[in-house]
């Protein structure tokens, strides 16, 4: 029996179908104080699938970092040519003679025809090629899409103009025909084509050819954010009290850019991924011996005209597939965890 103190709200909390009500006041308790990244972080951490691709992109990741650690623990090398070192493993067209491209106890992921490279530790120093890559990208586009963005959306005028009108010129550019068509050019930069080109020099163009049409569409949308922030109460009472744009742009209008930035930099990274696996599949990026994921690709896809065996696309096909997919969805967890209005 219900006593008069609980329906008129004091003493214990109301019994209404054999339960306690939910206590809205010690709800609202809980989230007193809670800065607007708690306020993500507690949204984020509801989100099952985002927490499982933070976690799956954290195995890439961690992977990229240890591939040395792992080939010494597992034996062997990503340059070493078992088919000079081990021809019993091959046939006479440098075939692996066990099935299912000769995986075995000794090389997990089999060999690869020709070469004979141990295919497990040429994917994983291929996922470090092709993510150290794509997070370098990633680091300089986001830096020169905050720095324009912001300063075209703030500024505006003659500088919001102008740098428009290189967005607006640059966007023309058909991105994938112009990276596979500049590449040979920014090596040529570096290297005479009589030399033979040092890797590095092969990294620092797929990083610049890809920087150079990375950063415009991140630099808009921080433009229009910029826009829409300067003509608010608390950045006109940073300027009235005299401070400079520099500091209002640093203290008050890059603190309110964060989940654009975040949300932006989650989906260029894979895009970035595939782009460079797409240069080095079509010769023009990383070159053997170097491992990398889309070098790999290239190799397969020969090797299963050649000997019809599956097997050689299978492994960075999955991989790929899974860090795309996981990196992805990270991405629509990250917006949602910033944007809790956002239905997915």
């Amino acid at each position: 029996m219900t006593s008069p103190t609980d329906i008129e709200g004091g003493g214990r909390p109301a019994v209404i179908d054999g339960g306690p009500q939910p206590d809205t006041k010690t709800e609202a308790k809980k989230l007193e104080g809670r800065s607007p990244g708690q306020l993500m972080w507690m949204r984020f951490k509801r989100d099952r699938t985002g927490v499982l691709s933070a976690y799956v992109v954290g195995f890439f990741f961690l992977i990229a970092v240890l591939a040395p650690l792992i080939s010494m623990l597992y034996g062997k090398s990503p340059y070493t040519v078992y088919a000079d070192e081990r021809p019993e493993l091959f046939d006479s067209a440098g075939v692996p003679v066990q099935p299912n491209g000769g995986i075995s106890g000794d090389f997990w992921f089999g060999l690869e025809p020709g070469n004979g490279y141990d295919v497990f530790t040429k994917l994983i120093y291929g996922i470090r090629t092709s993510l150290t890559i794509s997070v370098v990208v990633t680091l300089a586009t986001v830096l020169t899409g905050i720095l324009l963005g912001v300063a075209a959306g703030y500024l505006g005028g003659k500088t919001d103009y102008w740098i428009g009108r290189v967005i607006d010129f640059l966007l023309a550019f058909p991105a994938q025909l112009f990276f596979i068509a500049s590449m040979p050019v920014v090596v040529s930069l570096f290297v005479s084509p009589r030399d033979e080109t040092p890797i590095y020099v092969r990294v620092l163009a797929l990083i610049l050819v890809q920087w150079f049409l990375g950063w415009m569409g991140l630099a808009r949308i921080l433009r229009g954010t910029s826009l829409a922030l300067r003509e608010r109460e608390f950045i006109e009472a940073a300027r009235v009290s005299g401070a400079s744009p520099w500091r209002i742009i640093r203290k008050e209008i890059l603190p309110n850019v964060v989940t654009p930035i975040l949300v932006q930099a989650t989906y260029m990274l894979p895009g970035f991924v595939t782009a460079e696996a797409g240069l080095s599949y079509l010769g023009v990026g990383i070159v053997e011996p170097t491992p990398d994921w889309g070098q790999m690709f290239a190799k397969a896809s020969t090797e299963l005209v050649q000997v019809n065996d599956i097997t050689y696309m299978f492994f960075p096909g999955v991989s790929m597939i899974i860090f795309i997919v996981a990196f992805n969805l990270l991405g629509d967890s990250v917006r949602d965890a910033f944007d809790p209005k956002t239905a997915r």
